[in-house]
């Protein structure tokens, strides 16, 4: 009896193991079958790509459910990067896979490129939800009370980005090819990290406008005693405004309104109201003539040449504006020249190129090309400058590198075709954005990436 007993045990203890190892198995084998229907990569604009982990589900090397995903970043990590006071840990989507279980998985990358990998996204393809939710990375901020005249604290050290470093996907350096410590530099914007909270300021090169990006201030400009705020300084404070020492400047519209104020301190001494100013330049060595050029209103544009000569201390000058607007140029690809090799997610006929797929740069006559009086059509002179400026580009450099299926290296030369550019364009207004064909050949070999100012691209 005992050893009939006995054997009835592990009989028992036999299935009841054999049915652990089937409901293990049934488990793994549920959830295996998950497959991805359908990938595709995002085009929307970079920006709005931009999001943060919500900690409600982790991070893969491949969509959470499918065979085979392995974690990258757990949901307490996540968790920690959904608070995080830091840019560098939000992230950029760009593509998007489908499953047969009908669930989507957004492939994420940090700002900083730490963490890339699938987050699930819930169940529509329209919006992001599940494991992240959109973020604005940065805040629109008030501009400074006075707008022009900085200079670059150090010329070596103190750069311009395109974007606040990590509040854009591989935000870069501007190229300060040119650039000299004497250059004074305009603010046109102003914003803060919402993370961080730290301000930047977008600054014009005013003897170099095709130089232009974002650069840390600090606290900004408070008055007329700021001598230094982070990479942009005055070199030395300003004295109060007097009627002895200054010109007070008045912007007014075509229907005689004030649009906007701005006054000039000299730095020379022992002037008194009346006097005239000649040439005489304020404490970051700008003229009344060239203060008055780079301080106009935002979306406004000199009517005219504006005559200082008459110009007395303790007095006002009024300078007509009109309305302005500046257009971009959207870069679409007409061509493709792809016989170098066979590449994962090759470039297509009709696809439009942004900042972050090349190098290129914009010659100051080209830039200025693109503002003009607004609601106005775009003159020929001017498309006939933008056109000469991208054609001077020849062929550029992409700023991707594409791999095939064996490893090998290769990127993309970009290449003006100017033929179609007057006539798509006809039709366009300043603020519009403009069309400009490029032919796009694949290269075989490993890229050098440069930066550049990319403001002017759509």
């Amino acid at each position: 009896m005992q050893s009939r007993l006995t054997k009835t045990l592990y009989l028992g203890l036999a299935a009841l193991s054999l049915g652990a190892v089937t409901a293990v198995s049934t488990t793994a084998n549920a959830a295996s079958k998950a497959k991805v229907t359908s990938t595709k990569k995002l085009s929307s604009a970079p920006e709005t790509r931009n999001v943060v982990a919500t900690g409600k589900n982790a991070l893969y090397t491949k969509p959470g459910t499918v065979k085979g995903a392995k974690v990258v970043a757990s949901k307490a990590k996540m968790a920690k990067l959904a608070n995080s006071k830091k840019s560098a840990d939000y992230f950029r989507a760009y593509s998007i896979a489908t499953t047969n279980k009908g669930s989507v998985y957004y492939k994420v990358v940090t700002m900083n490129g730490k963490y890339r990998g699938y987050v699930y996204g819930g169940k529509n393809a329209d919006a992001f939800a599940g494991g992240i939710t959109s973020a604005e990375t940065t805040k629109s901020a008030a501009l400074p009370s006075r707008t022009a005249g900085f200079k670059l604290t150090d010329v070596k050290k103190n750069t311009l980005w395109n974007a606040p470093k990590y509040t854009q996907y591989k935000a870069k350096k501007v190229s300060m090819y040119g650039v000299k410590d004497t250059d004074t530099f305009t603010v046109s914007k102003a914003a803060t990290k919402t993370r961080e909270g730290s301000l930047y300021y977008y600054v014009t090169d005013a003897q170099r406008p095709s130089v232009s990006g974002w650069i840390y201030v600090g606290n900004g400009y408070q008055d007329a005693t700021t001598v230094t705020l982070g990479g942009l300084t005055l070199g030395t404070a300003e004295a109060a405004a007097t009627n002895d020492n200054s010109v007070k400047i008045v912007y007014r519209d075509a229907a005689g309104q004030s649009v906007g104020n701005a006054t000039w301190i000299t730095a020379a001494a022992k002037t008194k109201a009346g006097d005239k100013v000649n040439d005489a330049k304020n404490v970051a060595g700008v003229s009344l003539s060239d203060f008055i050029a780079n301080s106009k209103p935002a979306n406004y544009k000199l009517n005219a040449t504006v005559d200082t000569a008459n110009a007395t201390y303790g007095n006002t000058v009024y300078v007509d504006v009109v309305a302005a607007a500046t257009s971009k140029i959207q870069m679409v690809i007409d061509n493709v020249d792809a016989k170098a090799g066979t590449v994962t997610n090759p470039l297509g006929v009709n696809d439009v190129l942004s900042a972050s797929d090349l190098s290129a740069t914009l010659s100051t006559a080209g830039i200025n090309a693109l503002t003009g009086t607004q609601g106005q059509a775009f003159s020929t002179t001017d498309l006939n400058a933008v056109k000469t400026a991208l054609g001077a580009n020849n062929a550029v450099k992409g700023a991707k590198v594409y791999h095939d299926a064996n490893g090998k290296s290769y990127y993309y030369e970009f290449t003006f075709e100017p033929e179609n550019f007057n006539g798509d364009n006809r039709t366009k207004n300043y603020g519009d954005t403009l069309k400009a064909s490029f032919k796009a050949t694949l290269v075989e070999g490993k890229l050098n990436t440069t930066t550049s100012n990319s403001n002017w691209i759509a």
